[in-house]
């Protein structure tokens, strides 16, 4: 597991939930790309409603029915590595917006060995 604490580089992509690469989901084919280049993390949000620059409006309302709802795909990584993974994003990302701010990581700690699973939030292990 990747050690990550103090300055971090959060890079968001916001894309359309119907956007694909190569068949496959584009988000899907983001977080496999982020997992396969050794990053910390990334996690993939589905939004309810939103627009960009096709200034659409996407909602999940049932009279709207929209489909392609918004999606942010969230990575926190270093600014060296999240840099360097920027070109594979340039070559997935057609339509949509990249962002990066700067971010402070104050606990990054993955599950433990535990059988069956994570301990409780506030539980010691003995």
């Amino acid at each position: 597991m990747t050690s990550l604490t103090g300055r971090a580089l959060r890079l968001t992509v916001y894309i359309g939930e119907d956007d694909t690469w190569h068949h496959r989901p584009l988000y899907s084919e983001i977080v496999h790309r982020a997992h396969a280049a050794g990053l910390a993390g990334a996690s993939v949000f589905r939004g309810i409603e939103g627009f960009g620059a096709s200034s659409r409006i996407h909602t999940s309302r049932l009279l709207s029915l929209s489909e392609d709802l918004p999606v942010a795909i969230v990575v926190v990584d270093t600014e060296e590595r999240v840099r360097a993974f920027l070109p594979q994003l340039d070559e997935l990302v057609g339509e949509g917006l990249v962002t990066l701010q700067e971010c402070e990581v104050v606990r990054y700690v993955g599950r433990s060995g535990d059988p069956g699973g994570a301990r409780g939030k506030g539980e010691k292990s003995s």
